[in-house]
């Protein structure tokens, strides 16, 4: 018999106790598990690691944030504290880059706090150690939540899609949670519940309730959504999530499970590769504005890089450049964040914003 994991071993224990596993109990385990999971025992990004991030390909993507940040916070008015917040902040690039661009406008600096939402030892040292030149004001948090009351700018890039999402198979009897259990083979296997979902119909979207059989249809757990909408909603300020995903809701399956730079099978090497699924950004909209934040987008990454100035910016680097190399470098990086080529990023990904009905409009999702 193969010799298991601590984690496989434990949902196996689970499954033989409980029955096949719903699908977001499984991705929660895989990336979250106190001792074992994903995020919690490694530096995923990076070229060492499994996957890179808009802030690792360059630091034009940070700066750009980071005057982005700086215009909300003159539209709330300029309060004296505000707090920055950033969900799952990788190794503190975005961050840091960010702090590079403020430094320009010494009022912004001297006002804001960073705050750090992360469960990740390894990235929090990792954020430490890059954040600890700009000497700010820095804390780290479990949950939003824990983020004291304030006025607060959060930034969210690529958090939303590593929450856990459920699914369910539609059948001729209705729409069945989809599951995972063990086959005959004795590997991890994609299975669905004996039994509809009741009323699930009177809970989706109209386009997906008219789905031919066998659809799957992707949610996740409205909690993080709703504190994000609450928190803006009643202490002011403003929210910037910037993630892949879908503008409408619909059906289809987007989990996928990446390690070392490739596409990888999820129901193996528990605990050792990310596992990811599309935003319904329809979605999250819609269980951010109902706590009372009003919703801008989604738009392209591309729509939104380009009207923040990023093709400026690269062309002020390349003037700094010094060798033809760093030169095609810049080149690259503005390609693969603004691009609609398959390895691009410029169309796949989407940019939203939640704010305060007292700001206006962001910086961005102005109306072409």
């Amino acid at each position: 018999m193969a010799e298991h994991s601590p984690l496989e071993t434990e949902i196996r224990r689970r499954i033989a106790a409980a029955g096949p596993m719903p699908v977001g109990e499984y991705m929660g385990l895989c990336l979250g598990d106190p001792e074992h999971g994903y995020y919690i025992t490694r530096d995923p990004l990076g070229s060492r690691g499994d996957f890179i991030t808009a802030p690792e390909i360059s630091q034009m993507f940070g700066e750009l944030i980071g005057l982005w940040m700086a215009t909300v916070w003159t539209q709330m008015g300029a309060p004296e504290n505000i707090r920055i917040i950033e969900l799952g902040p990788g190794r503190g690039t975005l961050m840091s880059d960010a702090l590079r661009a403020v430094q320009m406008i010494p009022a912004f600096r001297d006002a804001l706090a960073v705050h750090l939402v992360e469960i990740s030892p390894a990235l929090k040292s990792a954020q430490e150690r890059t954040l600890e030149p700009w000497g700010v004001a820095k804390s780290w948090h479990a949950t939003l939540e824990d983020v004291p009351k304030g006025p607060a700018i959060i930034i969210a890039n690529e958090f939303f899609d590593a929450l856990p999402i459920n699914q369910a198979v539609k059948t001729t009897r209705g729409w069945h949670e989809r599951q995972i259990g063990i086959g005959a083979d004795d590997k991890f296997t994609f299975t669905t519940a004996p039994d509809p979902i009741a009323h699930f119909d009177m809970l989706l979207p109209a386009a997906v309730r008219e789905a031919p059989e066998q659809s799957i249809f992707e949610w996740r757990d409205d909690k993080a959504a709703m504190q994000l909408g609450k928190r803006i909603a009643d202490q002011g300020g403003a929210a910037l999530v910037i993630d892949y995903g879908h503008a409408d809701s619909g059906v289809g399956e987007t989990l996928q499970a990446v390690g070392n730079h490739a596409y990888a099978d999820p129901l193996t090497a528990l605990g050792d590769i990310d596992i990811t699924a599309h935003v319904d950004f329809r979605a999250l909209a819609l269980a951010v504005e109902a706590m009372g934040a009003k919703g801008f987008g989604p738009i392209d990454q591309s729509q939104f890089l380009r009207r923040l100035g990023i093709e400026t910016r690269a062309a002020a680097l390349k003037k700094k450049a010094t060798t033809r190399s760093a030169a095609a470098e810049i080149d690259a990086a503005l390609a693969r964040l603004i691009g609609h080529g398959r390895a691009d990023m410029g169309e796949l990904f989407k940019a939203m914003c939640f704010a305060h009905a007292s700001i206006g409009v962001p910086p961005g999702f102005e109306k072409s």
